[in-house]
């Protein structure tokens, strides 16, 4: 498995997260896996994320201002602007996973007809949904700063990157 992380700037419409990356995971979930969708609902629940989904990702900037959010593919691809409009295009695919702090703008730009998504949330709020250009900016970059650093790492558990990437 590779990790890396980006960290993008508020842009005005999409706030971001102020201090913590966002955290690219690729191939966590093999090719040799039969159902990569039950996979990544089993590893996340593992770690105490729930209250998931599956589904595919909004075709329009959006984010979460009181919860933080993973992202599993367990199968497909799709290319996502992440960060908002002055953000990154980053393509996943089968088996890549990606955690996005609270205010990390995400959307579809294109996907393949079988794209699959798994997503998961840690224990706190249920998340809200934001658009870009949300009138009431200075509550939501509030909620976004009190969104705290979950207990385990959707991926890792106890030895993920959240620990030592988001510092509390």
């Amino acid at each position: 498995m590779k990790i890396s992380t980006l960290t993008f700037s508020d842009d005005g419409d999409i706030p971001n997260h102020p201090a913590w990356p966002m955290i690219v995971y690729q191939g966590v979930i093999g090719a040799d896996v039969a159902d990569a969708a039950l996979a990544f609902e089993a590893l996340f629940a593992r770690h105490g994320w729930g209250d998931g989904w599956r589904n595919g990702i909004y075709a329009f900037p959006h984010y979460h201002s009181n919860a933080h959010e993973v992202l599993g593919i367990a199968a497909g691809e799709a290319l996502v602007r992440f960060g908002g409009a002055s953000g990154r295009e980053i393509k996943v695919g089968t088996g890549d996973a990606v955690l996005l702090p609270a205010g990390t703008g995400h959307e579809r730009l294109t996907a393949s007809a079988d794209l699959l998504v798994i997503g998961a949330y840690p224990p706190g709020p249920r998340c809200d949904l934001k658009r870009a250009g949300e009138a009431d900016r200075l509550q939501i970059r509030q909620r976004i700063g009190k969104a705290a650093r979950p207990a385990q790492d959707p991926v890792k558990g106890d030895s993920g990157p959240v620990l030592t990437m988001w510092a509390v």
